[in-house]
């Protein structure tokens, strides 16, 4: 399964790309889409929508997956990333792809081990888990670490009967960045 990860943001917008293959990860790609500051809102939507799709097409991924919008302490600025994030949205959708949603704490607990892991640590992992050279930059590690988040998640919500499983009342829900299988 190639998994194309999104950590979306309205000035710089990670992407990375990697292959799941059983248990063992392969890293295709990594980027981050520069939008240049002195855009309008709608040309600076535009640059990530146009270059996302670029990348979608280039590394043509089966999935994708995304960082959630957190609540931010200031309102215009988490509406300016959700606008980020529904460009990000748009060209995946235009691109065929399944998105999959995962919060910045189940990211980053799935590749450090703990939800409230510095970005180093976040950087260092991916480069681990990766067998990197180097340690890929915030944005790209990010993205990565969002694509290898997925990579852990889907095989046990296939064995728990499928994604749609983790939405069904009573079947699994996900609590504190684990998922719980309920009876």
């Amino acid at each position: 399964m190639r998994i194309l990860g999104i950590d979306p943001g309205l000035r710089r917008t990670g992407f990375g790309v990697v292959d799941a293959v059983g248990e063992r990860l392969r890293y295709v790609a990594s980027g981050t889409v520069v939008v240049p500051a002195n855009l309008g809102l709608s040309q600076r939507l535009k640059v990530i929508l146009d270059n996302l799709r670029e990348v979608a097409g280039d590394t043509r991924p089966d999935v994708a997956a995304m960082e959630k919008v957190f609540l931010n302490t200031n309102p215009a600025s988490t509406l300016l990333l959700g606008q980020a994030r529904g460009a990000a949205l748009c060209a995946l959708a235009d691109s065929g792809l399944e998105v999959h949603e995962y919060t910045a704490l189940q990211i980053k607990k799935s590749v450090v081990g703990t939800g409230r892991a510095a970005k180093e640590q976040v950087q260092a992992m991916v480069q681990h888990l990766l067998s990197l050279d180097g340690r890929p930059a915030p944005d790209s590690a990010d993205a990565l670490a969002c694509a290898i988040c997925h990579a852990h998640a889907a095989p046990l919500a296939d064995r728990l009967g499928g994604l749609g499983a983790l939405a069904t009342p009573g079947r699994a829900r996900m609590r504190r960045g684990r998922l719980i299988a309920l009876s």
